[in-house]
């Protein structure tokens, strides 16, 4: 059920970097969904817990491994063992993490409350604020691309120098991706780094915080609440054990799971072939088509093909996870050159889009159009 190398069989434009249309589209979500074969829109709980106890067992077993037979290893070999266990475990957590964002999305069961309740328990293990990510999150699906509305991967303007300019050279880049990586997932939710705009306090951690509405205060702080007993749990943890032991066996594999977060949600948002529109243009069609899919490998197995099938989950976000990449097939040819696929090797297609998706700027000619391309 996972995409894995499907994907690859995706026909492509030889030239990666054409720009998908801005038009408005000459179809609707309507003749979408009718597209889409109907079973893919049904959400199986015997499905959907497979998979979510298929990662917790993935990831037990790498906490098993690293936990009783990498510390017997010879030192050598252990400064070896070490990053390759984060590695795994890292993209094990991500997995885990990635059925949570379904859960806040309602596409793992036919039950709001279980969804809920799965899902605040899964990304509280993950230090994520359950309640406070999901409305955010549906802010950014309800506003995709929009340079006044969408909640996260604002792109900046020219006129921000620091960006424009100093930032826009090779060790820029380097140190932005640093940044990105190793700081932006938590930076997001404490402060909402490369969120939008707000008056006030913007944090996902605040409850009166203008990106929540008075409906959604009281959840806020049950999230905050799951997030003091995931702290407090691996308190007790690194009591009974250490710091480095838990910094070894959980906050190193966190951080990898922050980097795979920062580094593939960068390159769903960042193309130099995809437009952002503000007011005057943007519609919510031709916003969520303004993404990309990815090939990542095997990863995108791991990642339950979030990575290859991201254009339809924007689209129909309902949709669970083990039919995206059918749905994505079914869209397609309606699609046509809205649809945009890059199979450019993910590790040079991360460097190409830190260096190419610095800032946007109308077309010249077009300052008025409404419609907004990466420039260096």
């Amino acid at each position: 059920m996972g995409a894995g190398g499907r994907m690859n069989d995706a026909t492509t434009d030889k030239n990666v970097l054409k720009r998908v249309p801005t038009e408005k589209t000459p179809f609707e979500i309507s003749d979408l969904k009718k597209a889409i074969p109907p079973h893919c829109f049904k959400r199986s709980l015997t499905t959907s817990f497979y998979y979510l106890f298929r990662d917790i067992c993935i990831c037990y077993t790498f906490y098993h491994l690293g936990s009783n037979y990498i510390p017997l290893l010879p030192k050598p070999l252990a400064y070896v063992a070490w990053p390759i266990y984060w590695f795994c475990q890292g993209s094990s957590f991500m997995g885990i993490w990635s059925i949570g964002h379904d859960l806040g999305h309602h596409s793992f069961s036919d039950y709001q409350w279980l969804d809920d309740a799965l899902g605040f328990v899964v990304h509280s293990s993950f230090l994520t604020p359950y309640f406070s990510f999901k409305y955010s999150h549906r802010s950014h699906h309800a506003h995709t691309n929009s340079m006044e509305y969408d909640e996260v991967w604002i792109p900046k303007r020219k006129a921000d120098t620091f960006y424009s300019e100093i930032l826009n050279n090779p060790l820029g880049n380097l140190f932005m991706t640093f940044v990105r990586l190793l700081l932006s997932f938590p930076m997001y939710f404490t402060f909402n780094i490369h969120g939008r705009p707000y008056n006030g306090f913007v944090s996902h951690f605040y409850p009166q915080s203008p990106l929540f509405n008075d409906s959604e205060r009281k959840l806020v702080w049950l999230s905050d609440a799951g997030m003091l007993v995931a702290i407090y749990a691996l308190y007790k943890v690194a009591a009974n054990t250490s710091a480095t032991w838990l910094f070894c066996i959980y906050g190193a594999p966190l951080l990898v799971m922050n980097a795979h977060f920062i580094f593939f949600t960068f390159l769903h948002h960042s193309h130099p072939s995809l437009a952002h529109y503000d007011s005057r243009e943007w519609d919510w069609i031709r916003g969520a088509l303004s993404t990309v899919d990815r090939n990542y490998g095997i990863l995108n197995t791991v990642f339950h093909d979030v990575t290859c099938a991201h254009v339809v989950h924007h689209l129909i976000s309902t949709i669970p996870h083990y039919h995206t990449v059918e749905a994505t097939n079914a869209i397609k040819p309606i699609l046509g050159d809205y649809y945009k696929y890059d199979d450019t090797p993910i590790l040079k297609a991360f460097w190409r889009e830190t260096k190419e998706c610095i800032f946007v700027e109308p077309d010249e000619g077009a300052e008025n159009s409404g419609v907004y391309w990466f420039r260096r």
